[in-house]
């Protein structure tokens, strides 16, 4: 999600040619989607085994009825994820809002092996159907949907991978990769397009990086990993991310108003951890493990003015499920480093969880349905976009996105990933 989107009447109707586009050509045939469903279930999973499917016979949460989900989560965090995720199954459509909501529930799949998350994404809503949307970052965040399920339920499902690809290589092809204003980035159009919007970059249009880096390991093509190195450090001509937008010390500095659209830094920096972390991960360069944890350690010292002091939540803007998942991608590459984490991020989530242990002026979890505030200042009043929404896609995707990846570091999956990163 991007601040300051585009006209949503426009948005919605260049969304729905586009799902009609997609639909014709990523139709899945639902006995292919069943038997990639059981080459899944039977694959084990990137960080190691989760629990086995449990039979209670309750429907999911928001399920058409067709997947029986026999999970009933005890872990307080799971529990809350689950709440969350039944309405966001059950408004879910298929945009960057579904891909947000999508990437929460792939974490709840990596924490419970529950079989009808796995329809719901494969079968029922594929994820080959999520669309590209309006903008540059839609599309990379229906990237980022497809291969993290494709990495937490055993690197079998190809399918995701080739999708994905097939995303990624369109846009570069395009020409929305480019160093046309004197430094490597990725543009929500190209420069050259003949659009009534900015042609503008920010931190979620290089998500794109981070894309690249999940295709280069799942396919080991070198011009994706040549890709990402070239907008995080440019070349020999031309500087890259870190040059033109890193000061140092945590410190990133981007443009302001309406030559960014926005923000050229969303989060002041924050989103370029889920960057660093993947170029750590695919490169084993300690550089980019520094720049994220010295990142993480700036954005959440209460001094900075992001971060409330007790509760830790964002202060001024929107787009909380990405931050929470920004967080916890710096944690799952540093958690020696960054060991305060799962406590700043938990307190985060209990405020919202309690309405402000009671004192929001603003009601942040609705709990007659579970619906999540898009926005989690108490008070209100903060900038983004739609940020007042309650239980909204857009607002339950991010919920979903926060909820279910702290479930997922919370549960025992996810602590013994983490244990195996410090034993490294």
């Amino acid at each position: 999600m991007s601040p300051s989107r585009g006209s949503k009447a426009g948005r919605k109707r260049h969304q729905a040619a586009a799902l009609k586009k997609r639909r014709v050509v990523y139709g899945l045939v639902a006995g292919a989607a069943v038997i990639v469903l059981g080459v899944v279930l039977v694959a084990p999973l990137r960080f190691g085994s989760a629990p086995a499917p449990h039979h209670d016979a309750v429907a999911h949460p928001g399920s058409s009825g067709n997947d029986v989900s026999r999970y009933q989560p005890t872990e307080l965090w799971l529990q809350r994820a689950y709440r969350v995720d039944r309405l966001f199954h059950q408004v879910y459509t298929p945009g960057w809002e579904g891909a947000y909501g999508a990437l929460g529930d792939a974490y709840l799949f990596a924490a419970t092996n529950d079989s009808a998350l796995l329809l719901f994404h494969i079968v029922e809503h594929p994820l080959t159907r999520l669309y590209n949307g309006y903008w540059l970052d839609d599309r990379a965040w229906a990237c980022l949907a497809e291969l993290t399920w494709w990495e937490l339920t055993g690197k079998t499902n190809m399918r995701l991978v080739t999708d994905a690809a097939q995303r990624y290589t369109e846009a570069r092809a395009a020409g929305m990769l480019s160093n046309h204003e004197g430094y490597w980035t990725w543009y929500n159009y190209p420069p050259t397009a003949h659009v009534k919007d900015p042609i503008f970059t920010n931190t979620n249009m290089n998500e794109m990086v981070n894309v690249a880096c999940r295709l280069y390991d799942a396919t080991r093509d070198e011009q994706f990993l040549k890709d990402a190195l070239l907008v995080w450090n440019g070349d020999a001509a031309t500087p890259g991310i870190e040059k033109k937008l890193y000061l140092g010390n945590g410190h990133w500095k981007g443009r302001e108003g309406r030559a960014a659209f926005g923000k050229e830094l969303p989060w002041g920096g924050t989103g370029y951890c889920s960057i660093g972390a993947s170029l750590y991960r695919t490169t084993k360069d300690p550089k980019y493990k520094k720049i994220v944890v010295e990142t993480v350690r700036r954005m959440l010292d209460p001094s900075t003015g992001w971060v409330d002091p007790v509760d830790f939540f964002q202060i001024h803007m929107d787009g909380n499920g990405a931050f929470v998942h920004f967080l916890m991608d710096a944690y799952s590459i540093a958690p020696a480093e960054l060991p305060d984490i799962p406590d700043k991020v938990g307190r985060m989530l209990e405020h919202v969880w309690t309405n402000h242990h009671g004192a929001a002026r603003v009601v942040l979890h609705r709990e007659r349905d579970n619906g999540i505030r898009n926005g989690w200042n108490p008070e209100g009043g903060e900038d983004g976009y739609g940020v007042n929404e309650v239980g909204t896609v857009h607002a339950q995707g991010e919920a979903v996105r926060a909820f279910g990846v702290f479930a997922y570091f919370k549960s025992a999956a996810g602590v013994n990933a983490v244990a195996s990163i410090k034993v490294k």
